[in-house]
């Protein structure tokens, strides 16, 4: 059943494909056969010299792009990654085969207060006057739960911001795209929300409206935070594939 998966990993606002860290690795000692494939939005990473789309609609079209799409792909996505993910599943059902959706909300079904908390509205204001690497340190501490002081880490995240800057304008897009996403149809294909319950920047009820509204299958971290592939990548990439499964009996989520 596993041999020949395709999977594409999608990060999110301001982030690139070397945030995946360790767990694109851990994702492929579950899948060894599987082909595994880490974009970037254009803005981000090695397409920081683009300017990002202004529409989420416009950041999954030219992801499409990268990929030699020969088969039904498997998206995991984060944030505002698992908003591309959704557009890619309704606006291209048959170049997807199944969705892992990873601390992503989305307009109507939950409040902005949830999509992102109102708590830390001062701590994003103040992110926008800091210099970069004082932004990567914010961004670092709010995002996880684990790792919130790993001085070591955060010293590459500012390495990456230095090689690979994010422009002002591709920043506003991005933020602008997530702020105007809708979810306007449910897909049809396999989805597995995943949450994490402490996440400080997205409100976990995010996720399980989204299960709940959908019938989809639904899984909860208790204690990662927002980047939960960063906090407990070997819980998460073990869930994803015990949920390709078929005679998992891990999920009693929100069926």
């Amino acid at each position: 059943m596993m041999e020949g998966a395709h999977f594409v990993l999608i990060r999110g606002l301001l982030r690139e494909a070397r945030h995946w860290g360790c767990f694109a690795g851990k994702l492929q000692q579950q899948f060894p056969s599987a082909t595994i494939m880490t974009l970037d939005i254009p803005g981000n990473g090695r397409m920081h010299h683009m300017t990002s789309p202004s529409t989420i609609a416009g950041m999954t079209d030219a992801l499409r792009k990268q990929v030699p799409i020969n088969r039904p792909l498997r998206l995991i996505a984060l944030s505002m990654g698992g908003m591309i993910a959704i557009d890619w599943m309704v606006r291209y059902p048959d170049e997807v085969e199944a969705a892992v959706l990873i601390n992503t909300s989305a307009r109507p079904l939950s409040p902005f207060c949830q999509r992102l908390r109102w708590t830390i509205y001062p701590c994003l204001i103040r992110m926008l006057f800091r210099p970069a690497p004082s932004r990567e340190a914010d961004i670092l501490a709010l995002t996880s739960n684990c790792h919130g002081h790993d001085s070591e880490l955060l010293e590459r995240w500012q390495q990456w911001q230095r090689q690979n800057p994010v422009s002002m304008t591709s920043a506003r897009n991005q933020f602008l795209a997530a702020s105007k996403f809708s979810v306007t149809a449910k897909p049809w294909q396999p989805v597995l929300i995943v949450a994490s319950r402490a996440d400080r920047l997205v409100d976990y009820r995010c996720g399980l409206a989204l299960a709940q509204a959908w019938q989809a299958d639904y899984m909860e971290h208790a204690t990662a935070g927002h980047d939960l592939p960063l906090d407990e990548p070997e819980w998460l990439a073990y869930t994803i594939r015990q949920w390709f499964e078929p005679d998992s009996t891990l999920f009693t989520g929100a069926r």
